[in-house]
């Protein structure tokens, strides 16, 4: 899988891509990332990407032409086109399985007051990852790229993507390691049993408890 990061503020992204689970995947090839500057696509001597909103306002507008020409120099037949805008769908577990099965990803992020207009022509789908505003679109796009970078095979270890939250509209169950007991609170003896019946029970309940009592939004009828 190939993932395109156009951005105002490549730097942004140097630890991201080499650190933990992203560097791994990135040195085994399971995919590959880049990070291109809108700037270096600006028609102006000076990189200039903004200017004043017609018809007044505050703030600054990122500017058709060099993003379009970003998008357009890094597009593919098999590219997909995500703009970052808190005015997107909003982001979540499924929608990650839905791009990690893609070849191509290019994801736009955007800056300033907003972005000219005209840009949403040359995109295929926007996404927000929550009802706030940020600086720019460079956290929301890494927050993407991890999410959909750790779901590719080979990543990490396939049993632990199926039991993590969201999967089947449950939080994760809740996890202990040693000691058994500190300072007197002490691991659930079902988990010290071995009798793996018994702890894959407790597991669902207990998955089922907690996102009852944390996010009751996202049971079903049935459970």
């Amino acid at each position: 899988m190939k993932i395109d990061i156009l951005t105002l503020f490549p730097e942004m992204f140097e630890g991201f891509v080499n650190t933990s689970i992203i560097k791994r995947a990135i040195d085994k090839k399971l995919i590959e990332i880049n990070v291109h500057n809108i700037r270096d696509y600006s028609p102006f001597k000076n990189k200039r990407v903004d200017d004043y909103p017609y018809g007044g306002g505050e703030g600054m507008v990122l500017m058709c032409e060099p993003v379009v020409s970003a998008i357009e120099d890094v597009k593919t037949e098999d590219s997909l086109v995500i703009l970052m805008t808190p005015q997107g769908e909003k982001f979540n577990q499924q929608k990650a399985y839905e791009l990690k099965e893609k070849k191509h990803i290019i994801l736009v992020c955007g800056h300033y007051e907003g972005f000219d207009e005209r840009i949403r022509n040359y995109v295929d789908l926007e996404l927000s990852i929550g009802d706030y505003i940020l600086t720019g679109g460079e956290l929301p796009s890494m927050i993407i790229t991890d999410s959909i970078t750790r779901l590719i095979d080979g990543v990490i270890l396939h049993e632990s993507s199926l039991n993590e939250s969201f999967n089947d509209n449950l939080l994760d169950y809740p996890v202990y390691t040693k000691p058994s007991d500190f300072r007197g609170d002490k691991v659930p003896e079902v988990l010290l049993s071995g009798h793996h019946e018994n702890i894959n029970k407790w597991r669902k309940e207990e998955s089922i408890k907690r996102t009852r009592i944390r996010r009751p939004d996202l049971l079903k009828d049935d459970d």
